[in-house]
Order: C-alpha cells, then sequence, then structure tokens
C-alpha cells in the first residue's frame, strides 16, 4: 500500500494520477486534511484517509497498513519542521518499508532561505532509522508561468535573479520522479535524487520567450532584491511571500536554482518538459 500525503495539492493529485495508470486504485491511500476535497479520487476506488501534518494522532490511522509513504513537505513554511517530524515518527510506528520525501535542490548548500526547514527534515529523517528516499526537487515552471497574465499586462517580468541559470522542469515531471520511486523494484532507501530540469534558463530568456510566443513585448526587469521584494508588497503580495519571492530569486542569482546532471530525466526515462510547452499550456489557458 503506497501512501500520498497532501494528496489534495497540485503535487499530490498529480502523483496519485500518474500511480493509477500502473497500481490498483485499492492499493493508493490518499492522505489529506480535508477528505470532502478528494470526493473524485474516491469515487475511483483510491482510498481516502483523513491526516493532518498539526494533529499527529491523526496520521496513526492514516498510515495504517502502508509500505511506502509520500511526504509532500508542508506548505506552513516556518511550522514545516514540526509537522515534518510527526509525520517521520508515524512512518517509523508504522514500520514502513519507505520513506520518499520531497526536499528542495542541492539542500545541504543551497542559498535559499527555504532550504533550511528542508535540511531540518532531512537531519530527522537520518536520526530516525526510518528507510528514506530524498527526491530534491528544483523550482517548477509553474511558479513563473502562473504569473503570465501579469507579465502580459505590465509587458513586463519583474525579478531580482540577474543572470542566474534556473533548471526548472513541469509539476508533472516531479510527479513521475516521485512514481517511479514508489514503483521500483529495487531498494530506494539510501538514494538522494537532485531533481532538475534539463535546459536552463535566465528569467530574460523566460520574457523573452513568453514575448515570442503571446505575440506581445515582455522584458525582463532585473531589481534589487530590496526593490523587488517591495514591488511584491506594493502589489498586494502578504509580507512572508514577498520575502519568500525576493529571496528566491536572490539566491537563483548565485546559482541555488541551477543543476545540469539530468537525473530528473534519467529516473523518469524521457526528457524533461520544455518551458516553451509550460508556456504555450498557461497560453492557453
Amino acid at each position: 500500500m503506497i501512501v500520498i500525503t497532501g494528496a489534495s495539492g497540485q503535487l499530490g493529485r498529480l502523483v496519485i494520477a500518474q500511480l493509477l495508470q500502473t497500481v490498483p486504485a485499492s492499493q493508493i491511500v490518499a492522505a489529506v486534511r480535508s477528505p470532502e476535497k478528494v470526493a473524485d479520487l474516491a469515487a475511483k476506488g483510491v482510498q481516502v484517509r483523513h491526516a493532518d501534518y498539526s494533529q499527529p494522532a491523526t496520521l496513526d490511522s492514516a498510515f495504517a497498513g502502508a509500505e511506502k509513504i509520500l511526504l509532500i513537505s508542508s506548505s506552513e513554511v516556518g511550522q514545516r519542521v514540526a509537522q515534518h517530524q510527526a509525520v517521520i515518527d508515524a512512518a517509523r510506528r508504522a514500520a514502513v518499508k519507505l520513506l520518499a520525501y520531497t526536499s528542495v535542490l542541492h539542500a545541504p548548500t543551497s542559498a535559499l532561505g527555504l532550504a533550511e526547514e528542508h535540511r531540518q527534515t532531512e537531519a530527522a529523517l537520518a536520526q530516525s532509522g526510518v528507510p528514506a528516499v530524498l527526491l530534491r526537487n528544483g523550482w517548477y515552471h509553474e511558479n513563473y508561468t502562473a504569473g503570465i497574465a501579469g507579465d502580459l499586462a505590465h509587458g513586463a517580468h519583474f525579478g531580482s535573479a540577474g543572470e542566474g541559470r534556473i533548471s526548472s522542469a513541469a509539476r508533472a515531471d516531479y510527479a513521475a520522479a516521485a512514481v517511479a520511486v514508489l514503483t521500483a523494484q529495487d531498494d530506494q532507501a539510501g538514494s538522494v535524487y537532485e531533481l532538475a530540469g534539463d535546459s536552463p534558463y535566465t528569467l530574460r530568456e523566460f520574457a523573452d520567450q513568453v514575448s515570442r510566443q503571446a505575440g506581445k513585448p515582455v522584458v525582463y526587469t532585473d531589481l534589487s532584491q530590496a526593490d523587488y521584494r517591495a514591488a511584491l508588497l506594493q502589489a498586494g503580495l502578504p509580507e512572508f511571500v514577498a520575502e519568500l519571492l525576493s529571496d528566491s530569486d536572490a539566491a537563483a542569482a548565485k546559482g541555488a536554482l541551477f543543476d545540469d546532471a539530468r537525473q530528473l530525466s534519467r529516473l523518469i526515462g524521457r526528457p524533461t518538459t520544455p518551458l516553451s510547452a509550460s508556456i504555450e499550456q498557461a497560453l492557453a489557458g
């Protein structure tokens, strides 16, 4: 039995959709905070169980009978370490054979502010004795394509990544990597995968690609980290989001989102989704 935590989220849903292609629905558990949000999965025969990272008591029943668990990192930045620890502890009690964790690219050395909670989670896993595999995911194409409508409206893509190269891939590519590990015949415990897209680009090149495909001018406007943060606040984003995005861009300028080892495409057995394809999909609405 394979348990997917955070199964109602975008990545979790993609993982389950791909698992259903090879694994019987009855052997898949969608562990979610709000079961009513995945009624469609229940209708397909997927087991739906209540699981809240912040309510450890829910995790034991959610993981009952589990052989493998995919711990999709919590979206609640600042609370992740305690939440992930609760999952790790429950996985240990359930005596699972494998826990796969979605960490971040080059976690031990990453300049991303987001990386610290991932580093602490990786350390907790190492200390737990739970057989684990680390899926160190790079950036998603969708982190940028989600804002294309705004870019077109302003005729500009704002950021503070300079000429830093970004090795992003589509969210579905990372889902495919998780599925490959969860369904692998060989033992994955102890493996570490640095997962990133095949074709790195700068944000200037991203803006150029959007401009070409949309037939409208979009220029990359590079700001200092402080000015980018201020612009995001002025646009109405919450302070923690503005801090996260500006920090991530500043880290990207230093190479934090770059990787050219192509472990992701090797793991999934195909090239990663081109950025151009994700832009096309976003423009199609």
